[in-house]
């Protein structure tokens, strides 16, 4: 019986590293592209807690969204469901602990940093939705979600920082690029999840080409931006 016992804390405890590898590897690889001036380290922490706690409201918020939607056909349960209840209400929370903990920080003095602080917590709340996710459906959901969710999590969060970067370092930009940081991610959002509720065959086949687009989007936005990233006086 003990054997058992310590067999299953040895399984449980693999598909949580399976669940949070994925995680660590992006955030590495978005901290390196960082080039100009790393940010610190305790910030960095903060905002991945908070994109982590963030996952108590949203769970709140979603159950009352989905307790208030109609009666609707099968497209447009999974539209509601896909832009309302998941991009909606997730990209808002993560722009929330972004603006909330960061926004106001000297130590964001550069475009790259939106991509930075957004990518953090982006994935604070992906690392804790991927071991629900894990721990429930096992090693297969964990190498899948290793390639899709989580990566897209981190790739709207990017989305997300291009803007508020956009909108720290430029203010006479700033309006329209604090919109674009909710409304981007919230679309690219939607769309990733609306393909795989809708339940049609054409969209499913959509969908690897989606995340692809999601890749090559992504990449390319830090690209320039790390490229480009210019410092900014404090005010």
């Amino acid at each position: 019986m003990l054997y058992l016992l310590l067999q299953k804390k040895h399984n449980s405890m693999n598909l949580i590293i399976a669940a949070l590898a994925p995680v660590i590897i992006i955030l590495f690889y978005v901290y390196m592209r960082d080039k100009y001036e790393k940010e610190p380290f305790k910030l960095l922490l903060f905002s991945f807690i908070g994109g982590a706690v963030s996952v108590l409201p949203i769970i709140f918020v979603e159950q009352w969204i989905i307790s208030l939607k109609p009666a609707l056909s099968q497209m447009g349960d999974a539209f509601y469901t896909a832009f309302l209840v998941a991009g909606f209400t997730e990209e808002v929370f993560k722009f929330a602990v972004v603006y909330i903990l960061v926004w106001g920080n000297k130590n964001f003095n550069e475009k790259f940093d939106g991509i930075v602080y957004a990518v953090f917590v982006s994935l604070g709340f992906a690392a804790v939705e991927n071991v629900m996710y894990v721990s429930d459906g096992g090693m297969d959901v964990a190498l899948l979600r290793a390639f899709t969710a989580v990566p897209a999590h981190a790739l709207f969060g990017v989305r997300m920082g291009y803007f508020l970067g956009i909108a720290r370092m430029y203010p006479e930009l700033r309006q329209k690029a604090l919109i674009n940081a909710l409304v981007y991610p919230i679309m690219l959002h939607g769309i990733y999840d609306f393909m795989l509720m809708s339940g049609k065959n054409w969209l499913l086949l959509l969908f690897i080409p989606y995340v692809v687009f999601l890749y090559f989007q992504g990449l390319k936005g830090m690209k320039v931006t790390s490229d480009t990233s210019i410092f900014r006086e404090d005010d």
